[in-house]
């Protein structure tokens, strides 16, 4: 380890700052959170990522380790080092010039790249796609987001505008999205979306609902519970099957709470995605969950680090 190089991954949430001091390896020696209260300021959050950074330089100079740069995962839109936008959870997070900030402060390169897309860099570089250099990466939860890694780089689109997973269109007369569009796979597949399904099928108050009740259900054989999965991950195998058909990705990973609901799930969606992709653009295609849990941000993060500096 002594001839690895390290760099400080920076994980922002809408509830929590995780940080952690990576090797290139993908060890991690050190690791931490900090709370973002849910009225926190502009000035706030940015005052949390700074001790976080701080702390994690801190433990490296404690242990003798020379920090490479600072990489950060932050939700909205970024594209050359600004937070342009479109971070709806975090109060005023708009032009925030981060690597600017922090690269004048702790005299480091800085590089940052929205959340997802530092998610799905850490599992291809360190997870279920390691060794892979075309991945697809969605994490299902309340929204659907998603990662290109294309010849081992992360894509974005011009200006890193692109890569909204969650909002292709597979029905143009669908129901509405918060996106403001009609019919995206994140109003029909997100675990949201499930549970919203699953309410309406067996008459149960959704307030009450969670995915790991659903899953028991399902795993029970309950009629309701059985029927709503099925719907949810032929829906989730209908838009992945459009980005095989697009992108020919050695794996697409999934990540998000319900991946972890067991093989099963994996099985259902691929066994989907399958009979929807055109054959010629599956034939080197897996469908496989994601193995870096909570920490796929952080690792992503750093790598944003190892792979420009």
């Amino acid at each position: 380890m002594e001839n690895s190089r390290y760099a400080v991954g920076i994980d922002l949430g809408g509830t929590f700052i995780k940080f952690a001091l990576v090797a290139e390896t993908g060890e991690i020696s050190f690791t931490s959170k900090l709370s973002i209260g849910a009225s926190a300021t502009r000035d706030d959050i940015l005052a949390t990522i700074r001790k976080a950074i701080e702390l994690t330089i801190a433990n490296a100079t404690q242990n003798g380790i020379s920090v490479s740069g600072i990489g950060i995962g932050s939700p909205g839109v970024c594209c050359e080092g600004i937070v342009v936008g479109g971070a709806d959870n975090l109060n005023g997070w708009v032009d925030v010039h981060l690597s600017e900030i922090f690269s004048a402060e702790f005299k480091l390169p800085v590089l940052i790249d929205n959340d997802a897309n530092v998610m799905g860099l850490g599992e291809a570089v360190y997870g279920a796609a390691k060794d892979c250099s075309d991945v697809i990466f969605l994490t299902v939860g309340t929204g659907i987001g998603g990662a290109i890694v294309a010849d081992g780089k992360l894509y974005g689109g011009y200006k890193n505008r692109g890569t909204e997973m969650g909002h292709v269109t597979i029905d143009h007369k669908g129901i509405a999205c918060n996106c403001g569009g009609r019919g995206c796979l994140e109003a029909y597949a997100s675990t949201a979306a499930l549970l919203r399904r699953y309410a309406e099928v067996s008459g149960k108050n959704e307030s009450e609902l969670d995915g790991f009740y659903l899953v028991q259900k399902f795993k029970e054989g309950e009629e309701a519970a059985v029927k709503c999965m099925e719907e949810h991950t032929d829906y989730l195998g209908h838009g992945i099957a459009g980005f095989i058909n697009t992108f020919a990705p050695q794996k697409v990973v999934i990540g998000g709470g319900i991946s972890e609901s067991g093989q099963f799930y994996m099985d259902m969606i691929k066994k989907s995605a399958m009979s929807y992709a055109m054959p010629d653009c599956a034939a080197n295609t897996d469908v496989v969950g994601a193995t870096l849990g909570n920490q796929a941000g952080c690792l992503g993060a750093a790598s944003l680090i190892f792979k420009n500096c």
